[in-house]
């Protein structure tokens, strides 16, 4: 059984991405590694701010898109409820 994470990077302006993926690991080191030319590269957005896990895919589709259609304040308060902080979540997932 696969999973799938919905997930929000951010940079120091805090500004935000929300993407899906069945690999969260190998997917924000590709955001990392601005091996994916677009928005996440041109505004260096690397830093994993949120995510959570489902099971089935068509569940985490429907909330990519949910989320993506939140105003800017809803998506902090989510950031905020798991992350206070607002620390990369990803910090400790590569070797230096």
């Amino acid at each position: 059984m696969n999973n799938y994470y919905v997930y929000i990077l951010t940079n120091r302006s805090k500004t935000l991405y929300t993407g899906v993926t069945n690999d969260i690991i190998r997917r924000v080191y590709e955001h990392k590694q601005k091996l994916i030319p677009g928005f996440t590269q041109k505004y260096n957005i690397d830093k994993l701010a949120y995510y959570e896990e489902t099971v089935d895919v068509t569940a985490a589709i429907a909330r990519e898109k949910q989320i993506k259609g939140w105003l800017r304040v809803k998506k902090i308060a989510l950031i905020e409820s798991m992350n206070p902080e607002w620390r990369d979540l990803s910090v400790d997932w590569y070797e230096k």
